[in-house]
């Protein structure tokens, strides 16, 4: 049973990790789409829009100079936060998972 929670816990650590990877991807994509001008009739645009625009606005909200120059420089801030959680999060768990097979008795 012990090997079973450890194992959940990987599972889990690596699909924290994959969503994470896919949101970053997202707002990479998105920024690179922002940079081609508006597209306000583009489905994708708007589903990336949609996706993004809660934590871009967050983002503004708490760092007021995220805008420097006229760049906007929200998804880079918002990008290094997500690797470091995704270090924190996923380290935490896999080391918690490694406890349920360290303990396990070889017969």
């Amino acid at each position: 049973m012990e090997t079973f929670f450890g194992h959940l816990l990987l599972a889990l650590s690596q699909m924290l990790g994959m969503l994470i990877q896919v949101y970053i991807f997202i707002i990479i994509i998105r920024t690179i789409i922002s940079w081609a001008g508006p597209l306000p009739y583009n489905p994708l645009a708007q589903l990336l829009k949609k996706i993004t625009d809660p934590v871009f606005l967050f983002v503004h909200r708490i760092i007021p100079f995220a805008i420097v120059g006229g760049i906007d420089i929200s998804p880079i801030i918002i990008i290094f936060v997500l690797y470091f959680l995704n270090n924190l999060l996923c380290g935490v768990l896999n080391d918690y998972a490694s406890t349920f097979f360290q303990n396990r008795m070889v017969l």
